[in-house]
């Protein structure tokens, strides 16, 4: 009985310990390199229109490649916002976001979870354009 007792505690100790990750910010500069549109809408932007991505991701300095993206996201108001869901891919493991895309303004989307050194992943992603033609964009990972 003792053992169970032992056990049971070191279990409940592991459930709300905080995760490694916990506090952390990870800054990293995507590459819009292959982003793609297909009208499936009426023509033109419009709702229900799909954008694809898998693209570079660079550290904070824009300098060292540290991994890549892929994802889609759906229109859901032409000339406004997109709904997206992706996947940041890193050499410790991978960290998923979901949420809206605003056009010309920064966005904030939700950390839906990871794998690896990011098992259990929580928080938000601010998503910010290094430029008008939207070729390169800065996520800022803010993990609890």
């Amino acid at each position: 009985m003792l053992e169970s007792r032992g056990l049971g505690a070191a279990l409940a100790a592991f459930l709300i310990a905080p995760a490694a990750f916990a506090g952390q910010t990870l800054h990293v500069v995507e590459h819009a390199l292959t982003d793609a549109t297909l009208d499936l809408g009426a023509k033109g932007d419009s709702p229900g229109d799909l954008l694809t991505f898998a693209n570079p991701v660079f550290d904070a300095a824009n300098r060292r490649r540290v991994g890549a993206d892929q994802g889609y996201c759906i229109r859901v108001v032409a000339g406004r916002s997109w709904e997206c869901f992706w996947t940041l891919t890193l050499k410790t493991g991978q960290i998923t976001v979901e949420g809206p895309f605003r056009d010309g303004v920064d966005s904030v989307l939700a950390v839906t979870g990871g794998t690896g050194a990011y098992a259990g992943a929580r928080g938000s992603m601010k998503l910010h354009a290094r430029d008008a033609a939207g070729t390169s964009y800065d996520f800022t990972y803010d993990l609890l």
